[in-house]
């Protein structure tokens, strides 16, 4: 495979990952509990995309395959969680 192959490869993979990370902050905006998160902005979009190219990457090994609606739904829920986390901001 081509270097370019395989980069257009990586993206496609991630792009899933890429889209939830940043819309996830942004419905968190409207839907969560008014008030300041000690995380920023920039910092919740780069966590939950962590946070999803990991499960994406897990699917992939557990699957054999990407694109499977289980590996996507355990991406929502993943960036969902962590996003609920930082809203939280880490109190017990």
């Amino acid at each position: 495979m081509a270097p370019l192959d395989l980069l257009d490869q990586l993206l496609n993979l991630l792009a899933p990952a890429l889209f939830v990370a940043v819309v996830t902050p942004l419905a968190a905006r409207i839907f969560m509990q008014k008030g300041r998160s000690a995380v920023s902005w920039w910092a919740q979009i780069a966590i939950n995309f962590v946070v999803g190219a990991a499960v994406l990457l897990l699917g992939l090994w557990y699957f054999g395959v990407d694109g499977k609606m289980a590996t996507y739904t355990a991406l929502v829920l993943g960036c969902a969680s962590s996003q609920w986390l930082m809203g939280r901001g880490w109190r017990g």
